[in-house]
């Protein structure tokens, strides 16, 4: 018996259906079309991912389908491995074409996709993947990549013509053998204090953002409370591709032409520069998720205590803004950059710990888990790229500064709810007097700190100042420059940096 043809639209970190190649392709095919996404077993089971991600993926995959079915598409969810699956279903079709996202992913993904692309190979399968991010498959530099990115980011959007789409349906026998388990209550259903995925809520936050919220955007994007609301939220709409950044920067720069606050909507189209900017490391060198970037930093021992990194994941470092800020992205998983940069230089310079530990645990709690920033990013707050100026956040002073009255740390640490500032900012320092008429006894109520702040910094900053300069690890840096920094600023990455502490 002949087989009908067909191509398949495998979604993963692509979940809409605008400015969408992969469906673009398949309404030009006219070929019946399976439109799915894969809950696999082994990915979900990766220590970088969380329930937290699956969730928001599930109410993201919810969105679409109904988006779908509005227009008469269909959306099937597979709990399932994507090769099995596709073995499955070739038993049943003749499989021309996957159509799928270009994933910049962490080792696990990208193995997944070499399996996959092996296995259409033999197949006999078309594999076609394509970028979402402005960033380049294959390249070993830098040099033009800037223009290039500005040639994708104002190309035209793609307008997805859903209806057009000739979907295809599945018999029930065979549906029944591809679903594979239920999935777990604690993914499908949502959270009251964690955002809901979707194309429809990446719409209205995109859309409140633009209108109104971004008017505090320069002003409050370093306050851990106020950005809450002044910052776009619309990060894990990015990384799971409910909009695609073409589509968010080409809204705001519409916006701007008639907007008296033109130059916050310059800054916010930046970060969606460096977005794209540090996806682009690690989709050019994907070890880096897992070693550093400057291979050198591999003989820095950092040996910190197993009990600081415990205090640390617990909220109970004694440090009123680390705590408050742990304790809030395990609750809401969400807190704005200043505070995540904080964060990152505690844990490596104070507690002199390992970046790649905090990285599996900050990837469980970040909603908006991008693997192409999160790495990057903690690399060079670690100080393993060998060139960037280092950026050491004391907690005590960002309190000081970006939580003037204590609001946000009473929030998420309600042992010190008493206790007024200035003295919540150093709970340490409160005479006995103050901590019982403040009801908050410390070492007892509220830790005492785990380590010394400026102590502890300075004595470990010493030991990175000396190692950053040792032959080994300078003649690292034009392999690393070649590779990851944007050519027309390599001179400047050449200059020697000094470390500062941000107060």
């Amino acid at each position: 018996m002949e087989k009908e043809a067909c191509n398949i639209v495998w979604l993963k970190r692509d979940l809409r259906t605008q400015d969408h190649l992969a469906f673009k392709k398949a309404e030009e095919s006219g070929l019946p079309t399976l439109v799915c996404y894969f809950f696999e077993p082994s990915l979900m089971q990766q220590p970088d991912h969380a329930l937290i991600h699956w969730r928001f993926i599930y109410e993201a995959l919810s969105d679409l389908k109904k988006e779908l079915l509005d227009q008469g598409g269909k959306l099937y969810i597979f709990h399932g491995e994507v090769v099995a699956s596709l073995t499955k279903l070739k038993e049943h079709y003749e499989i021309k074409e996957i159509f799928a996202h270009q994933e910049t992913g962490v080792p696990f993904t990208f193995d997944r996709d070499k399996q996959v692309q092996k296995f259409c190979k033999q197949s006999g399968i078309g594999f076609s993947e394509y970028s979402q991010d402005g960033v380049n498959r294959g390249i070993k530099d830098r040099y033009n990549w800037q223009a290039r990115w500005q040639n994708f980011i104002f190309s035209p959007i793609i307008k997805n013509d859903i209806s057009q789409v000739n979907f295809l349906r599945l018999g029930q026998d065979l549906l029944y053998e591809l679903k594979g388990n239920e999935l777990p209550k604690e993914i499908t259903e949502s959270h009251h204090n964690i955002q809901r995925g979707g194309t429809s809520w990446a719409k209205k936050y995109l859309s409140t953002f633009l209108k109104n919220r971004a008017i505090n955007y320069n002003r409050h994007i370093s306050k851990p409370a106020a950005s809450r609301k002044s910052c776009s939220r619309l990060s894990p709409y990015l990384a799971y591709g409910c909009l695609s950044v073409k589509q968010v920067f080409q809204a705001a720069e519409q916006y701007k032409a008639h907007h008296q606050y033109a130059y916050v909507f310059d800054n916010f189209q930046s970060r969606l520069w460096w977005r794209s900017h540090y996806i682009q490391k690690l989709e050019t060198e994907v070890e880096i998720a897992e070693r550093c970037i400057n291979p050198a930093f591999e003989a820095l021992e950092r040996n910190g205590k197993d009990a600081w990194e415990e205090a640390f994941y617990q909220g109970r470092t004694g440090y009123p803004m680390i705590d408050a800020s742990v304790r809030c992205l395990k609750a809401t998983g969400y807190i704005n950059f200043r505070m995540r940069a904080m964060l990152s230089t505690f844990f490596s310079f104070t507690l002199w710990l390992d970046w790649r530990r905090l990285a599996v645990f900050l990837a469980n709690i970040f909603l908006d888990y991008e693997p192409g920033i999160h790495y990057p990013q903690l690399q060079m707050q670690a100080g393993t790229t060998g060139y960037h100026p280092l950026r050491i956040y004391n907690p005590t002073v960002q309190s000081q500064r970006h939580d003037t009255e204590g609001a946000f740390v009473k929030k998420w640490v309600p042992e010190l709810n008493n206790v007024p500032s200035p003295q919540i900012y150093e709970p340490w320092k409160m005479t006995k007097i103050e901590q019982v008429f403040y009801k908050c006894e410390i070492g007892t109520d509220y830790p005492q700190p785990i380590v010394t702040f400026d102590e502890a910094t300075r004595k470990h900053k010493d030991i990175y100042w000396e190692f950053r300069h040792r032959t080994e690890t300078l003649k690292q840096l034009p392999l690393v420059w070649e590779k990851h920094c944007i050519s027309e600023n390599v001179e400047e990455y050449k200059k020697q940096f000094k470390v500062r502490i941000i107060d």
